[in-house]
């Protein structure tokens, strides 16, 4: 008789461990994020000695849903923004801040370059140098964030000014 109540307690304890597991792998795929499905590639800094400056790189989308990118933060800037590059009233080319920030397709990508879409260091609090890294965080719509490191670099191109109907001043960005 004890011999059947050990394996019976044994076969309990076997079951309990399984539904366990199959309970945890079950809520870890109920509990994805927006940041898990998004990886990022390629990302740069350009470099600068004070004043503003921008992120550039590829973001995908692994999942099956659109996922929308609100803010970035960086240790690097006292704030940043998501900008864009849009036709002013006057016909030319301004960088102003992208409302309502990006959204990255499906199974798809959204590519952050100097002259369209970039994360913009609105007010840096030291010099960023090539060959440094920065920190970045990327914070997602559901609240999930990405923790990035990117790679200071020389870049001399793209000296857009900010839209003239916004309160900043004209100052030379991404």
């Amino acid at each position: 008789m004890r011999n059947l109540h050990t394996r019976t307690a044994g076969a309990l304890a076997a079951a309990v461990l399984c539904v366990t597991v199959f309970a945890a792998c079950g809520d870890k795929e109920q509990t994805a994020t927006q940041a898990d499905s998004v990886t990022v590639s390629d990302q740069w800094v350009k470099a600068a000695d004070s004043g503003m400056t921008a992120a550039f790189g590829q973001l995908a989308n692994t999942g099956d849903s659109q996922i929308h990118l609100v803010s970035v933060s960086s240790p690097a800037s006292g704030y940043m923004e998501i900008h864009e590059m849009a036709t002013s009233d006057s016909g030319g080319m301004v960088m102003r801040e992208k409302e309502g920030g990006l959204v990255i397709p499906a199974k798809g990508s959204h590519s952050l370059d100097p002259g369209g879409d970039h994360l913009m260091f609105m007010d840096i609090t030291a010099p960023v140098t090539a060959g440094q890294t920065v920190d970045l965080t990327l914070t997602f719509d559901d609240g999930s964030t990405k923790e990035v490191e990117a790679q200071v670099r020389d870049f001399s191109g793209n000296e857009e000014n900010y839209d003239p109907g916004t309160t900043d001043t004209p100052t030379p960005g991404a």
